[in-house]
């Protein structure tokens, strides 16, 4: 019970030590980590170093991999891209493996007690990071500890002792013990913490050990497969590229493999089984990469075999976002920022099908606004939903400030549909009541509505690419507008008392000159609330 009750105790440390490190390091690479999305549209050799390095970063291969998931569910990631940052994120997770392999037992208490200090004493948020990474290490390195004393009076055991000596002549058995392990704990890290720690008491021989670091590769896929339920059949079929992929990597190294990779490791260390089993485990995930690499292409055939297309997919409204990439808080930010861009762009759309439908006395496409905003409406729900989740993950101050932000550029873009149905319906009600206005008017409103396109696509940039020069543009266009909605209704009044135009046509055109410049306002307000929270230094 004492055993159970110490590494219930170890294990747990050790995963709230990663984790908290882990995040540590994600907030410290911060911009650098969000502009993975644009390192993921290269080819599948950056693909796999971008798997190692974010793997690295988030300290956890399960994590990166239901990421992926996350992103060919959306649609940002082909397959093709997919596996080279599987085959990535393996390699990457054996970076855990060799720290904890490291015999710095001593210095633990020192990093805790360090950290500590510094987040008691330091403001910034780089030095609340730094911490942050000091802290989990030390707490990972003492959950370690407490993992190989617990486990030291399983070498007395005898069953236990037989346990190891029936995996080492039975492989097959190993496996399945790695795979069940690393399937209850969700973690290979973990696993391979648990393997070298047994190995540091003196409880666990390699030959024994090997099998059980095969299965675990195996294990971890379960959390991947998991989360692509209910995904998009790419995104089941980049779960099964991970899954394919280790399987086929197990087989190779229990048939073939495992007596070259226990040659190598013994030598490279003949005293220290922990480290012989984090060398192992680095072994066999780069030359797994390094043999399956070219062969990419069978895995996507794989699991193109095991998906098969049958019938279509409903398409999804969203397109960036997704819940899975949530996991990693600074790509998800990245991500709902393309996601309320992309609003934005449907926003336009739905001013572009009303406007063109006046100008060109073509109802459908004026019919085509109220398709949009429906679109536009549905987003706004989608978008705010997935920023409250986002707001409750452990993000920077910064960050944070920048969510507050996206909620009111949400609400706006959504006003900005708003104000295109307007502009529809104007368009309609005047179309059954065959009121038409005069071509003076006509020339006023395309001129107000070109200066009011261009400062809302100037504003939608900033969303993307934010840029003081571009920001202060905004800021003079709708004053412009400002200015232009004065001259139209003088204008407007002049030809009134001329006789030029009819009241009751008179009443829509000022409508539609409202709205338009309504539009501008709320396009400076976006570029407003990026000045508001973005450095430009």
């Amino acid at each position: 019970m004492s055993v159970a009750i110490g590494v219930l105790g170890g294990l747990g440390l050790f995963l709230f030590g990663m984790q908290l490190m882990g995040a540590g390091l994600q907030k410290a690479a911060g911009k650098k980590l969000e502009r993975i999305i644009e390192i993921l549209t290269t080819n599948r050799f950056m693909g796999v170093l971008v798997g190692v390095i974010v793997t690295g970063v988030i300290q956890s291969s399960s994590a990166t991999t239901v990421m992926v998931v996350g992103f060919v569910n959306a649609g940002i990631m082909k397959l093709s891209q997919a596996v080279g940052v599987i085959l990535g994120a393996n390699i990457g997770t054996t970076v855990t493996g060799q720290i904890v392999s490291l015999s710095i037992d001593e210095i633990a208490p020192i990093a805790v007690g360090v950290g500590m200090i510094i987040w008691m004493l330091s403001k910034k948020g780089s030095h609340k990071n730094l911490a942050e990474i000091l802290i989990g290490l030390g707490i990972l390195f003492i959950g370690m500890e407490f993992l190989k004393d617990s486990l030291k009076p399983l070498r007395e055991l005898q069953a236990f002792e037989d346990l190891m000596t029936s995996i080492g002549h039975n492989p097959i058995l190993g496996v399945l013990v790695g795979f069940g392990l690393t399937f209850i704990v969700q973690s290979s890290s973990a696993s391979i913490g648990m393997l070298i720690a047994l190995a540091s008491a003196g409880a666990l021989p390699l030959a024994a050990a090997l099998p059980i670091l095969y299965g675990d590769n195996i294990g971890t896929c379960t959390t991947a497969l998991l989360s692509s339920i209910g995904a998009s059949k790419n995104a089941k079929r980049a779960a099964i590229i991970h899954l394919s992929f280790n399987t086929i990597g197990t087989l190779l190294f229990v048939l073939v493999l495992s007596h070259p990779i226990t040659s190598i490791v013994t030598k490279l260390d003949p005293t220290d089984v922990g480290r012989q089993i984090a060398n192992a485990h680095t072994i066999f995930n780069v030359t797994n990469v390094i043999l399956q690499f070219p062969f990419a292409f069978v895995l996507i055939k794989i699991a193109m075999w095991i998906i098969p297309d049958k019938g279509e997919e409903q398409i999804k409204l969203t397109k960036y976002i997704d819940e899975r990439i949530l996991e990693t808080p600074t790509i998800a930010i990245k991500s709902v920022i393309n996601e309320t861009i992309n609003m934005g762009d449907i926003a336009k759309k739905s001013l572009v099908s009303a406007m063109d439908g006046l100008f060109e006395d073509q109802l459908d496409k004026v019919k085509k606004t109220f398709e949009y905003e429906k679109d536009v409406n549905k987003l706004e729900e989608l978008i705010t939903e997935y920023l409250v989740k986002l707001s409750n993950r452990d993000i920077m101050d910064t960050d944070r400030k920048y969510l507050d932000g996206l909620f009111n550029s949400v609400n706006d873009i959504e006003r900005i549909g708003d104000h295109a149905d307007n502009i529809a319906e104007l368009v309609m009600t005047m179309n059954d009541n065959r009121i038409a206005l005069s071509d003076v008017s006509k020339k006023a409103l395309l001129i107000m509505y070109n200066k009011t396109k261009e400062t809302y696509e100037m504003a939608l940039e900033v969303l993307e690419k934010p840029d003081q020069q571009m920001i202060d543009s905004v800021i003079s266009l709708e004053q412009e507008m400002d200015q232009l909605q004065r001259d139209a209704r003088r204008d407007h009044f002049s030809r009134l008392n001329s006789n030029e135009c009819s009241t009751e046509a008179g009443v829509y055109y000022l409508e539609m000159v409202n709205n338009l410049e309504r539009i501008s306002d709320l396009s400076c307000n976006l570029v407003r609330i990026v000045a508001d929270n973005v450095s430009f230094a």
